[in-house]
């Protein structure tokens, strides 16, 4: 902050202004008697104490009484007759104006204190931080006011003095203090809230602590609240306590506090705004080369645009921050620099905010004042939030347990993304018309032995295997039109039973019956179970017929068109799919996209042809998001949200009334995605659920089907995906509980909490038992030899 030129007020009452301290000489001369000053009435002049507090304030600092007093009151006297200064005592006391003037007495008490400026680090800055600036505003003197006046000189403090509300933002205005000091205790002289507002109002007082001095509570009074005084715009309450060292000691509270974190926010800003201004590109990045921000300033003419992709600034406290130049200093940095880019620059002026965006804001605000603990917890936080995968468990070494390991590699990764010249292409061709299968029958024309063994099909304990049998690997046709019937999807869908049967042959000639797992008993299997869930009551509350509806679809084809071979593998491998879908959800999207293609292809088995645009959007994205869902890369995503949105929700309106209401209802929707998504998904690996026999025969499936594609693999030379699934040593039951254990327990523990499921949840606990005996008996195999 810039000095203008300061007035010196003599013992006899002259005026001299000068251009600076340093010099002597005076430029214009005036008496104080020509005219009322310049200042607002109230203001006064004042300018630093002492060196030392005296051992009594009534006496003054050594030397005091040989001192006039220096004090005048600029604006409130007119005229001041040689009398005038010797009327008063001074109390040492040389006082500067709040509009930069200064007051000079003319004394022998020379021990003026020194004010220095002092250092300050934040990182690898070293900042210089000016004496602090305090405004006292207090309309008359007193003790409590002598008080603070003094604590400023002992902490080395520039002090200043308003009378009034309107010098008081006269004075701030031109100082831009950073404490300020109210007296609250006399409504009378002036609204001490009032002149807090008025303050709060100026741009200026972002950075500034406006500090409340409020009377003693009496013995019979409640203590009052600090509410009143927050939102006023104070940020601290003092109780009167005229004490130099209560005075002092609040201050310098102040200083390496609220003042020090507001002059580091400050210097930050500059910081930011001298790199906005920076002609080259610029990355700040943390200690782990985490990126906190992304310039790029790009020059055309007279143009420029800056691209500037700022993430959270990493810990203040503990880290410092690593600036680096990536400019580009090579014969093409000109063509590079005269590029254009207007519409980055009008989407980085829009006020579009993301919700973590508010939430990261929101720690941010809190952190402000927090004590040093709470502030290191909510960078911990902001750490995790910055991660890209927030649902995702972080998984150790798992040196003694591959088999989660490799699961876990297989399942929620892409692989390693390598493409090699071995392309993996599909061999068997796509089924794209039904007019080639024989007229499929009615459901009242079921043969007795299948219709027998429908008749079970509500039941979890149903054994779709047997289905397969009878049905010469062609289960999903017919429990398919058995499920569809019981829900209505006919009359929804409004297409006739021949229409329904025409798509579920088709559907199931597009599985591959060759797969040991992913064929269409699987898809009948997920098909199955979809319906058990959609009966129970809560599920049956919290849906309209649509979700049902789209529930069952999606459950019918979500592995349509399955390779046998996991999405690591296709990637590796440089499949067709995994170049059409970008390593992303590979399989999933190749479901959805072959479902509806097959379906819309051909009028006969078209079974979304008489429902109406907006019905069919409606219903094609919740089946897409169903499919979607069962990719096991955003499982713990999905599991997570169910949790934090569902099961909680739900537990504490429980708890809290007596009662059992319904949290997850018709009026949100998004409660509604959340439980289509964990419904399917609970669906798709529900065989560690099924009666042992079932579990038994799906495992093995599934052991067999990893074999396969471990074999291929090693055969075209492509990176390994599940090394443990090598079928001359893995241990089938290890892989079970793996298995169990980061993926089975949590979520049907959380869909068991939802939907009421104590048979599955037994039969869960037998099967794991199952597994570990084996593993305990060093068993590889399905069973016990002698079981066997």
């Amino acid at each position: 902050m810039g000095c203008a030129p300061s007035i010196h007020v003599s013992q006899s009452g002259v005026i001299y202004c000068r251009d600076s301290d340093e010099s002597n000489s005076p430029r214009h001369t005036t008496s104080v008697s020509q005219g009322p000053a310049a200042p607002l009435p109230g203001l006064f002049v004042q300018t630093d104490a002492a060196d030392a507090i005296p051992p009594s304030r009534a006496s003054g600092p050594p030397g005091a009484a040989r001192v006039r007093r220096a004090r005048a009151e600029l604006g409130s006297c007119s005229s001041t007759d040689s009398a005038a200064p010797a009327a008063t005592t001074c109390r040492g006391r040389r006082r500067h104006c709040c509009s930069s003037a200064e007051a000079e007495t003319q004394t022998n008490y020379s021990n003026v204190k020194q004010v220095s400026s002092a250092e300050v680090r934040i990182g690898p800055m070293r900042l210089t931080q000016d004496p602090v600036q305090v405004l006292l505003i207090f309309a008359k003197e007193d003790s409590q006011s002598d008080g603070f006046w003094w604590a400023c000189d002992r902490a080395g403090y520039r002090c200043s003095i308003a009378r009034t509300p309107e010098s008081a933002l006269e004075c701030f205005l031109d100082k831009h203090h950073e404490i300020i000091v109210i007296d609250h205790r006399q409504a009378r002289n002036f609204d001490a809230e009032a002149v807090c507002r008025s303050i709060r109002a100026t741009n200026l007082s972002e950075h500034t602590v406006i500090l409340a001095v409020v009377s003693q509570a009496s013995g019979d009074h409640e203590e009052a609240s600090v509410l009143p005084l927050l939102h006023a715009g104070f940020n601290r309450r003092f109780m009167e306590n005229s004490s130099i060292i209560a005075c002092y000691n609040e201050l310098i509270q102040i200083e390496h506090g609220e003042v020090r974190s507001q002059f580091k926010l400050r210097a930050c800003n500059s910081v930011f705004t001298a790199l906005d201004h920076c002609h080259e590109a610029i990355e700040i990045t943390s200690d782990e080369h985490v990126i906190q921000l992304h310039k790029i300033h790009r020059d055309s003419g007279d143009n420029s645009q800056t691209e500037s992709h700022s993430f959270r600034y990493k810990n203040r406290r503990r880290e410092s921050i690593d600036v680096k130049s990536i400019s580009s200093r090579g014969s093409d940095a000109p063509s590079l620099q005269n590029r254009r880019y207007p519409s980055m620059a009008r989407i980085h002026s829009m006020t579009i905010e993301a919700p973590i965006t508010k939430v990261i804001n929101i720690i941010n605000a809190a952190q402000e004042n927090s004590p040093v603990t709470v502030a290191e917890a909510l960078d911990r936080v902001l750490e995790i939030l910055r991660t890209t995968e927030l649902y995702s468990p972080q998984l150790g070494t798992k040196d003694e347990d591959p088999h989660t390991s490799d699961l876990v590699g297989g399942l929620m990764t892409d692989g390693l993304r390598r493409l090699s010249g071995n392309e993996y292409v599909f061999t068997k061709n796509v089924h794209q018309s039904h007019s080639h299968l024989a007229m499929p029958i009615t459901i009242n024309d079921v043969p007795p032995c299948i219709a027998q063994l429908l008749d079970n099909e509500e039941s979890w304990e149903f054994n779709i295997f047997e289905l397969e049998a009878v049905t010469h690997k062609r289960p999903l046709v017919y429990l398919g039109l058995k499920v569809f019937s019981r829900f209505g999807v006919c009359e929804f869908l409004r297409c006739s039973e021949t229409t329904l049967r025409a798509w579920l042959q088709v559907i199931e000639a597009n599985y591959h019956s060759s797969n040991a797992y992913h064929n269409s008993t699987h898809a009948a299997d997920v098909l199955h179970a979809t319906a058990f869930f959609l009966g129970k009551e809560r599920v049956k509350g919290s849906l309209d017929q649509l979700d049902e509806v789209a529930a069952l679809i999606a459950a019918t084809v979500h592995d349509v068109d399955h390779p046998g071979r996991t999405n690591s593998f296709l990637c590796n491998a440089g499949s067709e799919l995994a170049v059409l879908y970008n390593d992303t959800a590979v399989l999933e999207s190749h479901h959805t996209a072959l479902a509806f293609q097959l379906t819309v292809k051909d009028s006969k088995c078209n079974i979304f042809k008489n429902i109406d645009r907006n019905h069919y959007r409606t219903l094609r994205q919740a089946i897409i998001d169903m499919v979607l869902a069962t990719e096991m890369t955003k499982h713990f995503e999905h599991v997570n949200k169910f949790v934090n949105s569902i099961n909680k929700p739900m537990a504490s309106e429980i708890e809290g009334s007596e009662y059992e209401c319904n949290p997850t209802g018709k009026n949100f929707p998004e409660n509604q995605i959340l439980i289509k998504r964990m419904m399917i998904k609970c669906a798709d690996v529900a065989n560690p659920c099924r009666p042992l026999d079932l579990c038994i025969e799906w495992a093995g499936r599934i052991s067999e089907e990893y074999f396969a594609q471990t074999d291929e693999e090693k055969r075209q030379g492509l990176p390994v995906v599940m090394p443990v699934f090598d079928r001359n040593t893995c241990s089938i039951p290890k892989s079970q509980i793996s298995f169990i254990d980061y993926f089975i327990t949590d979520m049907f523990d959380a869909w068991d909490a939802f939907a009421h499921l104590p048979a599955l949840m037994q039969h869960l606990a037998n099967n794991y038992k199952h597994w570990k005996t084996l593993d305990d008996m060093k068993c590889k195999s399905l069973r016990l030899p002698s079981d066997s």
